[in-house]
């Protein structure tokens, strides 16, 4: 998971691409890009941290353009400790072209040697961001041979990539002198979406709240499959380059990653996560009598709307029962329980008020490793709460993504190979109650009637894309315990970008 944005104007895009990343941060924190172009050359400045770490008044006065892009890093592949693996991407052939992604190849390692034997690249570090410039870079080359560039040639070149790369990518590409690319993989995992503002800028964008937090209209998404070509006068074209497009974009963006003021797919997130409230009402009310619970309380903070509705359903009132820290970071994360235990409790403070005497119902968006969740269920206990359950607004996590989203491994998910009632004990919750896949997908889809599915693989172990196999997971899992404690730690705390938890 990633946040991308990219900008063709007649006025200097820096201050704006730096705005728009701002309304994206939730998407990632461990590195921020942004490159320009002034005429054929490109200005661009990266490194890690947040936005407003990476960028200080004198990397923004040295991006000068009316066209750019940009990105936060959340990294599902490669190294998430190497400068080098930052995005942009830069290749300077054909054309030039600077490239962000978000999501994840499936088949990255296969096409990191075809590139090398076949289309003789070679790929110096292990992001698959790299791969994926590298491949449009030489089908663009093949198909090209011409200046300006024809949309005709650049649209050849994406059915191209279709056809070779597998996962999920929302892409956004600049091509010196000629324009700004846009394109989404076939079954439109990852969203993307253009607007277009008062004085004709183009925003293409992640979520539909980069565009309307700085003065763009959404026109729509990008379709599944589709490419948008913005040639360098601002003309609009687009085409379906895909040969079998399936709308079939990721539930965990509804549940959790996605901010909830956006619209994806012609979805509100925060009208999916009220009706998520409302079906995992029914199921509380199946297991639980109402009468046995005093108060509802979320867990900060991707769980509110959920929350509220189910509250609302049972007839019970909502009240907000912990207050986050917003101000501590994830430098001091470290190995070990007691590192992780302690920074529950640094991000996180129980209100007594709400708990003393009382039987609390808790709601958060999802359980992934369980960790957090028994912590917070402690805290409750020790704030005074008499009994404490707790409802997960998501079905259990049983299986890994492979889809851009830094899910655990297998023998990392609490929910998998585990009954319910043996996460309960482990958790210490009086009652643990989880949310049904196929409500959630019928509660969701019903928003949107183009959708054909969802992709739901670590709910449901479906793997849409049909190249996932064991022997990949067995790579995932090798890769990571070979990263060593330090960045294990890290990259097991990366769920954590908007709930201001650790991985639950």
């Amino acid at each position: 998971m990633c946040g991308i944005v990219g900008v063709i104007s007649k006025a200097p895009v820096n201050q704006l691409i730096y705005d728009a990343l701002l309304l994206l941060q939730h998407r990632g924190q461990d590195a921020a890009g942004i490159v320009t172009m002034q005429g054929n050359k490109c200005f661009m400045h990266k490194a890690r941290g947040m936005v407003r770490d990476v960028f200080r008044t004198r990397n923004m006065r040295a991006l000068p353009g009316t066209i750019g892009l940009g990105q936060v890093r959340y990294p599902t592949a490669g190294n998430a400790y190497s400068e080098e693996e930052a995005q942009p991407f830069y290749v300077n052939a054909p054309y030039g072209i600077v490239l962000v992604h978000n999501g994840n190849l499936t088949n990255a390692h296969a096409l990191k040697d075809e590139l090398f034997e076949i289309d003789r690249r070679h790929i110096n570090t292990e992001s698959d961001t790299e791969v994926l410039i590298n491949v449009l870079a030489h089908e663009l080359e093949r198909v090209a041979d011409a200046v300006p560039l024809t949309p005709d040639a650049v649209f050849a070149a994406v059915a191209a990539v279709h056809k070779r790369i597998k996962g999920s990518y929302g892409v956004i590409a600049l091509i010196a002198g000629q324009g700004l690319l846009a394109f989404r993989d076939p079954y439109g995992i990852r969203p993307l979406c253009f607007g277009e503002s008062e004085q004709g800028e183009i925003m293409v964008a992640s979520e539909s709240v980069a565009l309307e937090g700085t003065g763009h209209k959404l026109l729509r998404d990008v379709a599944p499959g589709e490419a948008i070509f913005i040639d360098i006068n601002g003309q609009i074209h687009s085409r379906q380059c895909a040969e079998n497009p399936q709308l079939h974009p990721c539930m965990f963006e509804f549940v959790y990653l996605a901010r909830p003021d956006s619209v994806m797919d012609g979805i509100s997130v925060y009208q999916a996560r009220l009706n998520m409230g409302e079906t995992l009402a029914q199921r509380v009310i199946s297991t639980i009598p109402p009468s046995e619970i005093d108060v509802v309380i979320p867990i900060p903070e991707s769980s509110r709307p959920s929350a509220m509705q189910l509250a609302h359903r049972i007839g019970k009132p909502y009240r907000e029962g912990f207050v986050k820290n917003r101000y501590v970071g994830r430098t001091f994360i470290m190995p070990g329980q007691g590192a992780r235990k302690k920074s529950v409790r640094q991000k996180l403070n129980a209100i007594g008020l709400e708990f003393k005497g009382r039987n609390v119902l808790l709601v958060d968006d999802s359980i992934v490793r369980g960790t957090t969740s028994k912590e917070i269920v402690q805290m409750a206990r020790e704030a005074g709460a008499n009994k404490v359950y707790l409802a997960s607004a998501a079905p259990p996590v049983r299986f890994p993504n492979v889809y851009g989203i830094d899910m655990p491994t297998k023998s990392e998910l609490i929910a998998h190979g585990r009954t319910i009632e043996e996460v309960r004990q482990y958790i210490g919750a009086d009652a643990l109650i989880y949310q049904d896949v196929d409500a959630m997908k019928r509660v969701v889809g019903v928003l949107c009637p183009q959708l054909r599915g969802f992709e739901a693989s670590c709910f449901d172990g479906s793997y849409i894309t049909g190249d996932v196999s064991a022997e990949d997971f067995a790579v995932i899992a090798q890769q990571r315990s070979s990263q060593g404690d330090e960045e294990d730690g890290a990259a097991r705390s990366r769920l954590a970008l908007q709930s201001g938890t650790e991985s639950t």
